[in-house]
């Protein structure tokens, strides 16, 4: 009929005749598709409906009376597209490949609404090989997909979680990941190493969130907002009558904690009589109440986070050496800003999803030169320097996308007067480059300037590569190298795009 090769034979179904007594071939068939819960028909070589069994009435509305002798093509069903043919003959994908497996098809109801199904379907042949129509079932999925839908939904309204809120697509922030997951899974003491504003919080909660003390209570503790007096009552409570103003007892946060996970935020702001509580409960799991002997077992996991290096804290006496290893079990990294620029563009569009702007001033997203801003500046204050700036430039925008006049002057590298730098804080970011005063004794850092390029950084690849789209011809000249030097960068770093 159409010169395709015919198909595999069906596998023969085992049918012991002696004791079908007068049931005849017909009759057979005629039972199985009425007992079937799937709507099955049959067609000739022309398309024309030959069976129609009850569960196809129920699915399209029509009644096999009238539909039987009628083209297929009255479901207008979206995988069928049988029209005449050089003989007038009427064709349709099954005719043409001779199997449809497990394919979306929406048809029409009788009533007129469309209805999404699942199309099974295989040629018949008769005894010469000839193609002599076809069978088709077609399976209602309208229920499974609303179930699809409620789980996307459900997926969205989670996607604030801690874990979804993590975004990057750099080797160091995939690492990151990997540390996350294999932390969930383990029971060892997290130390959480980042800068100010690197999302150290997001990732305690992260490995809360994933792990098996998930169903448990995640408690926050900031040891640097808290005097120390103050600290050791929150974090182990105290009796009533136990210092002045302590008129009831009070669970400290261990207690709030129990059989969930303990966060202690800037634990390098620890006094070293703090330090000394918590490296017994560590060691023990267990604790008094401030003001009480009497001892109070918990359950808990204790992740803690700072910016401070603890090492040298260690060696110059100022924090324990027995604490530290005790909580740095598993210690986690997380990267400045400065060092993924090329995860600017995914942060920028999230967070700009995420901004909480006046309806009559939707900003849906920023210019390209307002961008190659972004990414030229250093972020001493990472992804939360970066939220408050959007947050700004959202505020002042006057159109849809942020421009570079919106940016804050520091962001922009206009000079203008700023404080200046504390003592110990960073004079420069790179060897002999000069600090901005401008930008809190920062200086933006170099990304993906126009201009030659001697040598050329993972990070600026993927920067001017994220800029183009991928575009490895525009992120080539944006770097001031040809297309094969930017190749051959890209092969000898690894880097993908």
């Amino acid at each position: 009929m159409n010169g395709s090769t015919p198909p595999p034979p069906l596998a023969p179904t085992a049918i012991d005749a002696t004791r079908l007594g007068d049931i005849s071939p017909e009759t057979l068939l005629a039972h199985v598709l009425a007992t079937m819960p799937g709507g099955v028909f049959t067609v000739d070589r022309h398309g024309r409906i030959t069976s129609w069994n009850w569960a196809m009435e129920e699915l399209t509305g029509y009644p096999a009376e009238e539909i039987l002798g009628r083209s297929c093509q009255t479901l207008e069903g979206d995988t069928c597209c049988m029209g005449p043919t050089a003989v007038e003959e009427r064709r349709c994908p099954l005719f043409a490949s001779g199997d449809v497996a497990g394919k979306p098809c929406r048809i029409r109801h009788k009533d007129g609404h469309r209805l999404p199904t699942v199309k099974h379907a295989r040629l018949m042949h008769g005894p010469g090989g000839e193609i002599v129509g076809g069978i088709e079932s077609l399976t209602d999925v309208v229920e499974i997909l609303a179930l699809e839908a409620e789980v996307q939904r459900l997926r969205r309204e989670t996607g604030e979680s801690p874990l979804r809120r993590l975004i990057g697509r750099h080797p160091a922030m995939r690492r990151l990941y990997d540390l996350i997951d294999v932390a969930a899974r383990s029971r060892a003491s997290v130390l959480i190493h980042g800068e100010t504003g690197t999302g150290k919080e997001l990732v305690a909660h992260a490995i809360h969130h994933t792990s098996e003390r998930r169903r448990g209570p995640f408690v926050r503790v900031s040891c640097a907002a808290l005097s120390e007096s103050l600290l050791e009552s929150e974090l182990f409570g105290h009796v009533r009558g136990a210092f002045t103003g302590a008129v009831s007892t009070r669970k400290g946060r261990f207690e709030e904690a129990d059989g969930g996970t303990l966060f202690l935020d800037e634990i390098g702001d620890i006094s070293p009589e703090v330090q000394k509580k918590l490296l017994r409960v560590l060691q023990e799991h267990e604790f008094e109440r401030v003001g009480d002997n009497r001892p109070i077992r918990v359950d808990i996991r204790v992740v803690t986070a700072t910016h401070r290096d603890l090492r040298a804290m260690v060696e110059d006496g100022t924090f324990r050496a027995d604490l530290y290893y005790r909580l740095a079990v598993f210690p986690i990294i997380i990267p400045p800003l400065r060092e993924r620029v090329s995860d600017l563009p995914h942060l920028v569009e999230a967070l700009l999803e995420r901004l909480d702007v006046p309806n009559d001033r939707h900003v849906v997203g920023i210019q390209r030169a307002a961008m190659e801003a972004l990414m030229r500046y250093a972020w001493p204050g990472n992804v939360r320097e970066l939220e408050h700036t959007l947050e700004f430039a959202a505020a002042v925008a006057t159109g849809p996308l942020i421009a570079v006049e919106d940016l804050p002057p520091c962001v922009r590298g206009v000079d203008v007067p700023g404080p200046t730098p504390l003592t110990g804080s960073p004079q420069t970011t790179a060897p002999g480059r000069p600090a901005d005063p401008a930008c809190g004794g920062f200086q933006p850092a170099t990304v993906t300037a126009r201009g030659p390029s001697t040598s050329l950084t993972p990070d600026a690849i993927r920067a001017a590569l994220a800029l183009e789209n991928g575009g490895r011809a525009r992120a080539a000249r944006r770097l001031g190298v040809s297309r094969m030097t930017l190749w051959k960068w890209m092969q000898r770093f690894g880097v993908e795009g």
